[in-house]
């Protein structure tokens, strides 16, 4: 080609560029980021399959805080300890609000606690939070309760008989089981079809979700409506999973009794009725049903995610099983069942617990947020609505507050004279006014299924503790641990 040619194929770009660049910046002055290209934004220079990764690296570059268009959308990414909690704790509410997330809210349409926004997320979120507690969360009265789904899940995996198997399926029923207590009333049969279907639409929605085809999802939704696909199934997986919710709603309706509430569904019943008169209630219909949603869905796949991740890294590492294990015989024995009050005496284990949460990092990105009103922050002007990633795996990795963040190490939580120490970077569950309402259940759902199951079994490898890969299968929305099985000997 002539240089004329080429020239003008130049000239072409540049103003091609110029005409189709998002436009969002004169609004704000938005902190620096790597040049994006029209349409496509900066994802020529970001690996699809490992996004989470290529973000932090660019961080090396353009530093905690820099700008990255997602397609045509501009987005604040923000990485490290420091600038997470200026942002999400010490201006908490002006990073609040709920950033786009194409995946579930094809779906969920702004309703719930988990993807609402807004006056709406409020009330929904303090009505969540003082209907759980009032139905035992953080209470002994449901200690009881994980005791005995700890005990349930040994049954389960008793039949096992020693022999390998996968324990994806037994980790995520106990933990749904917990919040199908709070929420529906009741739990089911690990063997129960309806149930085994449940389990499996939310942990193939987590997987989809975190994929290549989830990742193209969240950053070209508008295309990717149009494009065939396995990401599809996001949103045919949540319809079932509302449908079954809808058909649990309508159980609750024909025997509710207003004076004897049993579960969320009939508090939610109830605060409906109450608010029947008021034009402008959040408390309707619709708004019960995703809320529903998002609580089964996300009590059901964090603690089963965490417990899956930390097996495989307790047969990686068969030093810290022994050492828990000895850490159980000393203070628990084998003839009652562990409770939280042995918590205190077990700081090796709580360490580990937490630095399994650490270094698994479940959900590595958080869900985006959005700026709820026009804020300047470390001398740029961010306006209302301009989204925002808040990279919670830069907090729970960092080097200044880790000494081996690369690397498991149940030290990081523990003091000189081996006593449990919590860390300020820790946010597994997120942090500020969108932390993770479930908090204190998970921890106490960790907790005794992890030590109820050592208490019980010694898990064996089936290869070499060394050939055993610890790093994501693939990492997105959250870190999915690559698959295995085991084995579970009796002790």
């Amino acid at each position: 080609m002539e240089l004329s040619g080429i020239l003008c194929l130049i000239l072409i770009f540049l103003i091609t560029t110029i005409l189709f660049l998002p436009r969002w910046k004169v609004k704000g002055r938005l902190p620096p980021g790597p040049f994006p290209l029209p349409f496509i934004g900066n994802m020529h220079q970001v690996k699809m399959n490992d996004l989470i990764k290529s973000l932090v690296e660019l961080s090396k570059k353009y530093g905690p805080m820099y700008t990255f268009y997602l397609g045509s959308r501009p987005t604040v990414v923000m990485c490290g300890y420091e600038i997470l909690k200026e942002a999400l704790i010490d201006h908490a509410e002006e990073f609040s609000g709920r950033g786009d997330f194409p995946a579930v809210q094809q779906y969920s349409k702004g309703n719930g606690i988990v993807y609402g926004t807004g006056e709406r997320w409020k009330q929904l979120r303090r009505f969540a939070i003082h209907t759980l507690k009032n139905f035992g969360m953080g209470k002994r009265s449901l200690e009881e309760r994980v005791k005995e789904e700890a005990q349930c899940l040994i049954s389960e995996f008793r039949k096992s008989e020693g022999k390998p198997l996968d324990p994806t399926f037994g980790f995520s029923s106990a933990g749904s089981n917990i919040i199908c207590s709070l929420v529906f009333g009741d739990r089911f049969d690990y063997r129960d079809d309806e149930f085994m279907n449940l389990l499996y639409l939310i942990n193939n929605s987590w997987h989809l979700m975190s994929s290549t085809w989830g990742q193209l999802l969240f950053v070209f939704p508008k295309i990717m409506q149009y494009v065939p696909g396995p990401h599809k199934k996001i949103y045919k997986n949540y319809v079932k999973l509302g449908a079954f919710v809808a058909k649990r709603l309508r159980m609750n309706k024909e025997t509710l009794d207003p004076n004897n509430p049993r579960d969320f569904i009939d508090c939610f019943l109830i605060k409906i009725e109450q608010e029947q008169k008021n034009p402008n209630s959040h408390f309707n219909y619709e708004t019960m049903l995703k809320t529903t949603v998002n609580v089964f869905f996300a009590g059901t796949e964090t603690v089963g995610s965490t417990l899956r991740y930390g097996f495989l890294i307790m047969l990686k590492h068969p030093e810290v099983r022994a050492k828990v294990q000895e850490e159980i015989d000393h203070v628990i024995g084998r003839d009652r069942s562990p409770c939280m009050d042995d918590r205190s005496q077990m700081p090796y284990t709580e360490a580990v617990i937490y630095e399994i949460q650490r270094y698994a990092d479940i959900v590595p990105m958080s869900v985006p947020h959005t700026v709820t009103r026009d804020i300047t922050f470390r001398g740029y002007h961010l306006p209302e609505g301009l989204n925002i990633m808040p990279l919670i795996c830069t907090s729970q990795y960092d080097a200044t507050k880790f000494k081996n963040p690369h690397s498991f190490d149940p030290t990081h939580f523990l003091d000189k004279n081996g006593l449990f120490k919590k860390n300020e970077a820790f946010m597994a569950f997120s942090a500020g006014k969108r932390i993770c309402l479930g908090e204190g259940l998970a921890q106490m759902e960790l907790f005794i299924f992890f030590t109820t199951i050592l208490q019980n079994f010694t898990p064996k490898p089936l290869v070499d503790p060394k050939d055993i890969d610890i790093t994501p299968e693939s990492s997105g929305l959250g870190n999915i641990p690559r698959p295995y099985k085991m084995c579970l000997v009796p002790r």
